[in-house]
């Protein structure tokens, strides 16, 4: 039984570094920030069962926002189709337009190692997008592929506004509430139950925990940081040239 959990154990750095598989598609896995035994969540906490009382519930909420959303929200559902950073926060930017090529790169890169995150348990609790469950569903964000549990925009945009919120501490409310409404505008889409966006927020703010603990992390934090001054250094420079 000991030698069985040590390989077990040895195994999960392979496991992880491998690509993994989300439905129709394969999504890369990375380890930039985080090694591969702190990516994993074996007591985060399952969907509600199928059939229950919640799951029941929770599948009328997506029912009810495609009977009352309106062309607008659904344009703005397809418009972060990609979980990209200028998607979920471009018209709120702290950072000078368009966004500085080291900063897109950086959250290219905390996009893809949370994303690699979220397929992991996407494929353990295996959950069916709503409207596979029922084909009275029409999604206006389109028919996504993949899996329903966690979300992964919700999760990516809370990790995003997490750290505009370390960045710009004044203005965390913002970025907070423009996470959250990238969270229920896949509800809105249909493409998400609403307790799948609630575990994608739950767990971003795991992931972000532990992204702060990454060496890694803090330097590109700092990078952004001192891009964020770029645009006061140069009204400085202006000023002082006049």
């Amino acid at each position: 039984m000991k030698l069985r959990k040590s390989l077990l154990l040895a195994a999960v750095p392979l496991l992880l570094a491998a690509p993994a598989l989300c439905g129709e598609w394969v999504v890369e896995h990375t380890t930039y920030y985080i090694a591969a035994d702190q990516q994993q969540f074996p007591d985060f906490p399952p969907p509600p069962a199928p059939g229950s009382p919640e799951d029941r519930a929770d599948l009328k909420a997506v029912f009810d926002w495609q009977v009352k959303h309106t062309e607008a929200q659904c344009e703005a559902v397809r418009a972060q189709r990609y979980a990209r950073f200028n998607e979920f926060f471009g018209d709120i930017s702290p950072f000078p337009e368009p966004l500085p090529e080291e900063a897109a790169e950086i959250f290219k890169r905390v996009r893809k190692e949370t994303d690699g995150m979220v397929v992991y348990l996407k494929e353990r609790f295996n959950r069916p997008r709503p409207f596979r469950r029922d084909p009275a569903l029409v999604p206006c964000a389109g028919r996504d592929g993949g899996l329903s549990y966690p979300s992964g925009h919700s999760t990516i945009s809370r990790v995003f506004g997490r750290i505009l919120s370390d960045l710009v501490p004044e203005r965390k409310a913002e970025f907070m509430a423009h996470a959250d409404q990238a969270a229920l505008n896949r509800v809105i889409g249909g493409v998400h139950h609403p307790s799948d966006v609630e575990a994608g927020k739950k767990l971003g703010d795991l992931i972000y925990a532990r992204y702060k603990k990454s060496k890694a992390f803090r330097a590109d934090m700092k990078e952004l940081k001192r891009l964020l001054a770029k645009p006061a250094a140069k009204a400085r420079e202006k000023a002082a040239a006049r």
